[in-house]
């Protein structure tokens, strides 16, 4: 894939990680916590060479989260430049199905929270459309 003037296109792979909360009816959404930027957002990372990007966003959201999940629709991509370059990040939905959170170099804090509250701590505008795309993937319960 070709990029700009300063090299190939950054690919990586994220997921919007949700569960149902307690009683099973009301959705919660992840977010992580990420020192290095001081910012909320999904999990996502670098494809590794060769890497599927679904794969990688599996291994991403277990690494930044402790949590498996079984990975569902896919959601728009999110474009934007990084130090000059071009990089895209593909999405999917993913249920979480269990594990556990331990802080991290990478990710100090998650959050379990209601989509509204989700979208009013998002740092980046841009993450609000993977969070829009999700609820309108998700079966009403």
């Amino acid at each position: 894939m070709s990029g700009g003037p300063r090299g190939p296109v950054i690919r990586a792979a994220g997921c919007v990680l949700w569960r149902r909360g307690p009683g099973g009816g009301s959705v919660e959404v992840c977010l992580v916590h990420r020192p290095r930027y001081d910012d909320w957002s999904f999990p996502k990372g670098k494809l590794k060479r060769g890497e599927d990007p679904r794969a990688a966003a599996v291994r991403e959201v277990l690494e930044e989260t402790g949590h498996h999940c079984a990975l569902g629709e896919p959601l728009p991509a999110s474009r934007y430049p990084v130090d000059g370059r071009p990089k895209v990040v593909d999405y999917w939905a993913a249920e979480a199905t269990g594990g556990s959170f331990t802080a991290n170099d990478e990710v100090d804090r998650i959050l379990w929270l209601a989509p509204d509250a989700a979208r009013a701590r998002l740092t980046q505008p841009r993450d609000v459309q993977q969070l829009t795309a999700l609820l309108d993937t998700l079966p009403r319960p």
